[in-house]
């Protein structure tokens, strides 16, 4: 009995320190850090090759390209980085003469950028920069090699990482791209591929030394100072400048991971990222956890003391002119399903979360008027809620080589414009996006250049205006437009053969067929018949290739934020089947490709406002898309995380953030407090078995010792 008893007081004394479920170390607790999860494990860390938002993440926070954006304001505006200030283009002539800011387009052959970086930036300590012992068979990782060493930042590694773009074996996916802009990459590209050792990266001749490798359009100007030559004007540009791709890379860096045997160990750029930036990879498991801590080498930078109205009373203005970073390490737990993420963030494990559709109603309430608020019980534990409409838009395109949907006769006009007005985009967006969404107007999504609020904005094919906001057309007015198509009440007016269309995807699944049917149900209000033709991903991609679609369903995420980076998605000589580009409807029409050409080529002001405006209307009236929705981001942070603002566009954001640490601490401990009343009556309800049973023993024991006593 009394060792029963110990037992029960160890169980319990055991938890009355600290939660017995946190999934943390003791030694973590009260220290400066960021809590995270993700789900996709990153492929690719080496800048030249990382371009998904799973690698970015963390990429963003290494590498430093010369260029960022503000954090706060809206519209985004770039500032510098690494570099002084933010370059201001020199036009030339096919001569190399130099030519007038306000230049026609048209004579502008080159423009040149010269950027200069600040003096004194260091990369973060790495072995690359030190002396190692002549045998490293035995190192696995990099904590392996015993010396650390770090040096400046100069022009010349910002282009040696450009010149990595045309690396063979890289296979960077924007050398396509940068190649038509860029003077002499695609050169550089076909002459590596010559003279440079095929086979793996970690043979005898694995390092591809680019120092000297001449790049026509890139050069080393000074220590401090490089120049970019590109054709033609592309104000674009200078976007690019702000992504990872052109992120300095020292050369000690490549050689370094370049040597042999290093590839067998995951001893690459791909897996250890090097840079200036405020964190580095500290610990890489991306089946379990990834770590970057502060970069003791940062140049230092302050927290932004502007931003939009309503920063300030948002308390996003509080920390003005600190100094970044604010946490000292953040860890990224993966998590592979979403209940064990959510239910951490709701213990306080994790510092934000998004909200998926399974913890939607548990999260959010949305009013009469559509208005999105927190849940009391989210509201109970302090939880904050920001929204933001994503710089991303999806839409179902037709494809215009299709001899029934394509072409630009009134007839297959009439049946694209029937099926834009008939697919109910609130519907779709209220039933299986919880209201996260608006309906999109065209393909420029809210904070875009060229969007327009209001009635100003809105797709007149497809809506009215009524009562102070858009009303999408009455399912008459499509079933009119199918009639003079030839199509009335969905049949051919001469054969009396149904209407027919055929949708390509790749949905599967329960909640895929819950859709279809939704769809479905659309097309049957004007007579339409849908066949919905599921496939894999790759015979997807391949059919749209090849233009073997009617009708499929795509997205887009704004590269920068830029109406060139949507508007593209329709030029003519970006067309799928014939030029291989990002055109995946093959629309082509003649006035919009001249506008496109103009627009692409000027700054933002009045002009370039008035052609987005006439090239909107147009395809308005030609309807190459059903234009679908413009999701809305939902973000959920606990009170002690600080300076979090949504953004799609700049990546390199966890340095702007703060956490309360003290608050943190205080709240887990109230939240995942032990309960001990069950316990109590487990321990109770033993007593009450065992008691009467021990009791009885010793009763029995007392009678035998009694017996024994008396026949003595």
């Amino acid at each position: 009995m009394r060792r029963f008893t110990l037992i029960v007081l160890t169980v319990v004394l055991a938890g009355c320190g600290t939660a017995w479920n946190d999934p943390y170390p003791a030694t973590d607790r009260g220290r400066n850090i960021l809590y995270t999860a993700f789900t996709d494990r990153p492929k690719h860390l080496d800048p030249v090759q990382s371009y998904s938002e799973d690698e970015i993440t963390f990429t963003a926070q290494i590498y430093e390209p010369p260029l960022q954006y503000h954090y706060l304001r809206r519209p985004y505006e770039l500032i510098p980085a690494t570099a002084t200030r933010v370059p201001q283009p020199a036009y030339l002539d096919a001569q190399g003469r130099s030519l007038p800011a306000d230049a026609d387009p048209v004579r502008i052959a080159f423009t040149d950028y010269v950027i200069e970086i600040q003096p004194g930036i260091r990369y973060q300590p790495h072995p690359a920069f030190a002396e190692q012992p002549a045998d490293i068979s035995g190192f696995h990782a990099l904590a392996d090699f015993p010396n650390r060493g770090t040096r400046e930042l100069v022009a010349a590694d910002y282009v040696y990482g450009i010149k990595r773009l045309a690396h063979p074996r890289l296979h960077s996916p924007i050398l396509g791209l940068m190649g038509e802009y860029i003077i002499g990459l695609n050169d550089l590209a076909q002459s590596l591929r010559k003279s440079a050792p095929a086979g793996r990266q970690d043979g005898p001749d694995g390092w591809l030394d680019l120092r000297d490798t001449p790049l026509a359009g890139v050069d080393v100007l000074d220590r401090y100072r490089y120049r970019i030559r590109i054709k033609g004007k592309y104000p674009q540009f200078l976007y690019w400048l702000t992504m990872p791709f052109f992120a300095p890379m020292p050369w000690e860096a490549d050689r370094f991971h370049s040597a042999p045997g290093m590839a067998e160990k995951n001893l690459t750029l791909d897996w250890y990222p090097i840079g200036t930036g405020p964190y580095m990879l500290t610990e890489n498991n991306p089946n379990a956890r990834m770590v970057l801590a502060r970069n003791p080498n940062f140049r230092g930078e302050s927290y932004p003391c502007d931003g939009e109205a309503e920063d300030a009373p948002n308390g996003l203005l509080a920390d003005c002119n600190k100094a970044l970073p604010f946490i000292d390490k953040v860890i990224f737990t993966r998590e592979k399903e979403q209940i064990p993420y959510w239910n951490k963030f709701l213990q306080g494990y994790y510092d934000a979360s998004g909200i998926s559709s399974d913890s939607f109603d548990q999260a959010v309430q949305v009013g009469s008027g559509g208005e999105v608020t927190l849940t009391p019980e989210m509201r109970a534990q302090g939880i904050r809620l920001t929204t933001s409409v994503a710089t991303s838009t999806f839409y179902m395109g037709f494809n215009l080589l299709d001899p029934l949907v394509g072409g630009s006769s009134e007839a297959a006009k009439k049946i694209r414009q029937a099926i834009a007005i008939a697919i109910d985009q609130e519907e779709f967006i209220s039933i299986f996006q919880n209201g996260r969404g608006i309906a999109a107007q065209s393909p420029l999504p809210p904070g875009i250049f060229g969007y327009r609020e209001g009635q100003a904005g809105i797709n007149t094919v497809v809506y009215d205006w009524t009562d102070g906001g858009p009303r999408r057309k009455p399912i008459a007015v499509a079933k009119r437009l199918l009639a003079e198509a030839g199509w009335p009440e969905g049949r051919n007016a001469k054969t009396g053969e149904p209407l027919v269309v055929n949708l390509d995807t790749t949905a599967t699944g329960v909640g895929a067929k819950t859709r279809i049917d939704w769809l479905n149900k659309q097309f049957q209000k004007i007579d339409v018949q849908l066949v919905v033709r599921s496939t894999d991903y790759n015979r997807f991609q391949e059919k749209v290739r090849k233009g073997a679609v009617q009708l499929f369903y795509f997205g887009w995420n704004a590269d920068y934020p830029d109406p060139e980076n949507f508007l593209f998605l329709l030029y003519g000589p970006q067309g799928k089947v014939k030029q291989h580009g990002e055109n995946a409807s093959n629309y082509a029409n003649a006035e919009y490709d001249q506008l496109f050409d103009r627009m692409r080529a000027m700054e933002n002001g009045p002009e370039r406002r008035a052609i987005i405006d006439r090239m909107l209307a147009i395809l308005h009236e030609d309807t190459p898309w059903v234009p679908g929705f413009h999701p809305k981001d939902y973000s959920l942070r606990h009170a002690w995380l600080l300076n979090r603002k949504p953004t799609k566009v700049g990546n390199n954001t966890l340095k702007y953030q703060r956490v309360d640490v003290a608050m943190r601490e205080q709240l887990r401990a109230e939240w995942n407090r032990p309960v001990f009343w069950p316990l109590a009556l487990l321990v109770g309800g033993l007593l009450a078995i065992a008691l009467p049973a021990f009791l009885g023993h010793r009763r029995k024991e007392s009678a035998t010792a009694g017996t024994a006593t008396n026949a003595c």
